[in-house]
C-alpha cells in the first residue's frame, strides 16, 4: 500500500515538474511579447509626440507593469540629467539593474542592449526607423519562440512521466 502512495506521489511530482517546465516556456513567450508591446508604445510616443527621449520614457512608464515601469521611470530621470554621449551607458546600466528579474535569454539581451546604442544620439526620426528595425528582430525571435513552444511543452509534460515511471521502477 505505501509502495502504491508513494509511486503516485513521484509520478505527480514528476509530472508536475514536466508542467512546470511547459509553463515556464510560455512565460517567456509572454515575456519577448511585452517587450514588444513596449517597444511599440516608445515608438508610437516618439513619432506622435516628437518629444525628448526622456518624456517618452516617463509616458510608457505609466501604462506598463514592474518591472519595465521602474526601468523606464529609472532611465527617464537619468536621461533628463545626462550628458551629450551617456545615454548608451545609461541604457546599458539600466537594462542589468532593472531587468535581470526576466531572466531572459543572453541573444535576447545584447539585441536590447544594441537597441540603446542607437537612441539618445539622433532626431526622432531615425530612432523611430530604429524601434522599428529591433521591433522586426524581435519578430523573428517571437516566431521562433512560438514554433518550439508546444513541442518543448510536449516533451516537459513526456520526459516528467517518463522520468517518474523511470524512479518508480527503479524504487519498487
Amino acid at each position: 500500500m505505501w509502495k502504491m502512495i508513494g509511486s503516485i506521489l513521484v509520478l505527480t511530482a514528476t509530472s508536475g515538474a514536466g508542467f512546470l517546465y511547459g509553463m515556464e516556456q510560455q512565460d517567456y513567450l509572454e515575456k519577448l511579447l511585452y517587450i514588444r508591446h513596449i517597444i511599440y508604445m516608445l515608438k508610437g510616443e516618439l513619432e506622435y509626440t516628437k518629444a525628448p527621449l526622456g518624456e517618452v520614457f516617463g509616458q510608457a512608464a505609466v501604462r506598463v507593469r514592474e518591472p519595465y515601469k521602474g526601468w523606464l521611470h529609472g532611465l527617464e530621470r537619468q536621461v533628463e540629467r545626462r550628458k551629450e554621449d551617456e545615454f548608451f551607458k545609461i541604457w546599458m546600466r539600466s537594462i542589468d539593474r532593472d531587468l535581470h528579474t526576466l531572466h531572459l535569454k543572453s541573444e535576447h539581451v545584447i539585441q536590447l542592449k544594441e537597441l540603446g546604442s542607437c537612441l539618445g544620439r539622433m532626431d526622432s526620426t531615425s530612432e523611430s526607423l530604429h524601434l522599428k528595425l529591433y521591433v522586426e528582430r524581435l519578430e523573428l525571435e517571437i516566431e521562433k519562440v512560438r514554433e518550439s513552444l508546444s513541442a518543448k511543452k510536449r516533451i516537459g509534460n513526456c520526459l516528467g512521466v517518463m522520468g517518474g515511471i523511470f524512479l518508480i521502477v527503479i524504487l519498487i
